[in-house]
């Protein structure tokens, strides 16, 4: 058997147990198939066919038969091989058609479905084709059919040609890397069939010699290339769930052991026979037994080559799993944090969209939720999620439709300590959805959640040695205040009691009037700034008589009322609901709302109004005072809570801060 022969007989037995493999493999998926697996499961069938019909041809002349009995076999051959290479190039088309509507994430259009139409229009020459094959003596397909070659084969040039440069675009416009190189192969194999093709019946090279024989066997087996690459993509990222890697080992090396028999068994065994006079079948024998020996050795040598050709995913996979673990421990607020992990699961895993989102705000108070809702969740209905995520047992589901409206494919929840933290929502092309990027997304979704957790862990630390160091900082300057108040407030209630001594003495106040009611209002505003200092004293919270919030918010608004009349501003109150207020929550009340009426009365204009009024949350009563200034500016909203922070020239800036620790101290808290 000449080297041409094992060629052949390997290739077209490769080339046909391959893509019926394969057929059958897309079969048993039937009901997950969609357009372009359909097409793709009748071109396996045909390119299947088309090997085993050049299969069925060679087999004869490689036994020795007799060409004249078996003509009837061999026609029928021929007119299947004709047959299914016609429809190989016409579903080439059809399916590519598919796959670049789907590229472009669309159906086909009308005019893309009248190429479908016309792609098959080549099928209507097998009325011409087919006849010849079955009349007259029998002659091999080539030869009885040699003015319809040259058509056929610019024909099936066209098609490859076309195809290769739509594989070049959807690589060129895919922003999955993997993608963009499997189509960017693809193209590739595809080109150098139509060389092939060209070479052999164009271009003729090396007619009547043993090179065309060679050339017309490597075109004829050009579909065992793309084929080999599609079968790569269907094991590296288990398309369909389809899963061939044992398979793939094993057919592999049964041809290794096939050629290595067929060729270096035989062929080594005749030339020392011939050359040596040595006993064929003692040589033959031998080398077999060595073949034998030298079997596992090679399958496990065959089987760590393909291990190390598909290593590099699972090697991506544990990379990116120990890099979250890592890198999660650097950043210490949880926004930043999950801005990491979206960024670094889509661009690893390859996927369109990631989104955190954290469902279980009110167990870890943090400063940054709000910001978070904001940017972050928009309109997801989270609510519809957690519910769909517990009926399914926290397991991840997908197809659902509150997760599609979203724009999602499929949602993981992140558990910790049996306690649902979040969600993960992937959103990726179905294909990119593979087995073991969903077992990758399962042990991330833990991860997730771990680092989450020390994250909050970490903030609620910050938020922790912050307060503490804001008490003990607190508590310096009012015990400073303190000193400096009882130093100061003595001589200013004798200023005070002299200046007021002076107005009843009728010559003294008709000279210096105006002096006189300056130095009273002079000390009067410095008292009342002592008497913010005061309150920085560490002593107990004063206590009233329990009372309605109501009467309390009346009292105080009656306080103001005349200053606010002599200002122009007007004091509404809307109360609609009650609360009994006991001493310390009484008195904490007072006091803010007196810092909070004399801020509205200082920043409202005069002829517009200031609103109190009351409404209850969650069981908690929120009261609010709305005035007409100018409002604060975004970057000093949190300043203004600092102690001795003022935008005011004459201001103490001492008001909000007490606002802020006295409410805190009744149990309750102030936000602007």
């Amino acid at each position: 058997m000449s080297l041409l022969e094992i060629l052949q007989f390997i290739g077209y037995t490769t080339g046909a147990a391959l893509h019926l493999w394969m057929a059958l493999l897309l079969l048993r998926q039937r009901s997950q198939l969609g357009r372009v697996e359909r097409v793709l499961l009748w071109l396996a069938v045909s390119i299947g066919v088309w090997h085993a019909s050049n299969l069925a041809n060679t087999l004869p002349q490689l036994l020795g038969l007799d060409l004249a009995r078996w003509a009837t076999l061999l026609r029928i051959a021929d007119v299947v091989a004709v047959i299914s290479v016609t429809l190989v190039y016409s579903l080439l088309l059809h399916v590519h058609l598919h796959l670049w509507a789907n590229a472009r994430r669309r159906e086909l259009t009308r005019f893309e479905r009248i190429r479908v139409f016309l792609s098959y229009i080549p099928l209507i020459f097998l009325v011409l084709a087919v006849p010849p094959l079955l009349q007259g003596a029998y002659a091999p397909m080539l030869e009885k059919l040699p003015h319809l070659v040259l058509p056929f084969a610019l024909w099936a040039t066209y098609v490859l040609g076309l195809t290769a440069a739509t594989d070049l675009l959807i690589a060129r416009n895919s922003p999955v890397v993997s993608e963009r190189r499997f189509m960017g192969t693809l193209a590739v194999s595809f080109i150098l069939i139509a060389g092939l093709i060209l070479a052999v019946h164009f271009f003729h090279i090396g007619a009547g010699s043993t090179r065309a024989l060679y050339l017309q066997t490597f075109a004829n087996l050009g579909s065992l290339l793309p084929t080999t690459l599609i079968a790569y993509h269907i094991y590296r990222y288990r398309y369909l769930e389809i899963i061939i890697k044992k398979s793939l080992v094993a057919a592999s090396f049964a041809v290794v052991v096939l050629v290595v028999y067929l060729y270096g068994v035989r062929v080594i065994g005749e030339r020392l026979t011939l050359h040596y006079g040595l006993r064929g079948g003692i040589i033959e024998s031998f080398l077999i037994l060595a073949l034998a020996l030298l079997a596992a050795p090679l399958r496990a040598w065959l089987e760590r080559r393909f291990h190390q050709l598909f290593a590099r995913e699972t090697a991506l996979y544990r990379e990116l799993v120990a890099s979250i673990a890592n890198r999660a421990a650097y950043y210490k607020q949880l926004p930043q944090l999950i801005a990491f992990l979206q960024e670094r699961i889509e661009h690893r895993l390859e996927l369109k969209r990631v989104k955190i989102v954290i469902t279980d705000k009110t167990q870890h108070a943090s400063d940054n939720f709000g910001e978070m809702d904001s940017e972050n969740y928009g309109a997801l209905p989270i609510s519809e999620l957690l519910k769909n995520a517990r009926a399914n047992e926290w397991s991840p589901f997908e197809d659902d439709a509150s997760l599609l409206d979203s724009g999602f494919k499929i949602c993981y929840s992140l558990r910790r300590d049996e306690r649902t933290i979040g969600l993960m929502l992937v959103d990726a092309d179905a294909e990119r959805l593979t087995h073991d990027v969903r077992a990758v997304l399962d042990v991330l979704a833990g991860q997730v959640a771990t680092a989450i957790e020390e994250c909050r862990l970490v903030e609620e630390n910050v938020m922790l040695e912050r307060r503490l160091a804001q008490g003990e900082r607190l508590a310096t300057l009012g015990r400073m205040a303190a000193t400096v108040a009882h130093e100061v407030k003595n001589p200013l209630s004798a200023i005070k009691s002299i200046a007021q001594v002076m107005r009843e003495d009728e010559r003294l106040n008709d000279i210096y009037a105006r002096d006189l009611d300056l130095i009273v209002g002079e000390t009067n505003r410095l008292s009342r700034s002592v008497t913010q200092l005061l309150s920085f004293a560490p002593s107990a919270p004063a206590i009233e008589m329990p009372c309605r919030a109501s009467e309390l918010i009346n009292q105080l608004v009656e306080l103001f009322r005349a200053e606010a009349t002599v200002s122009g501003v007007n004091i509404v109150c809307e109360l609609e609901e009650e609360l009994n207020l006991n001493g310390a929550q009484a008195a904490a009340l007072r006091d803010c709302l007196s810092n909070l009426l004399l801020n509205a009365l200082q920043a409202t204009p005069r002829e517009k109004s200031i609103l109190v009024k009351t409404e209850r949350d969650a069981g908690e009563l929120v009261i609010t005072i709305e005035d007409a200034g100018g409002g604060v500016p975004d970057e000093l909203r949190e300043r203004i809570w600092e102690p001795f922070f003022t935008t005011k020239q004459r201001g103490t800036g001492l008001g909000l801060a007490i606002v802020r620790r006295r409410i805190e101290e009744a149990g309750g808290s102030v936000a602007l």
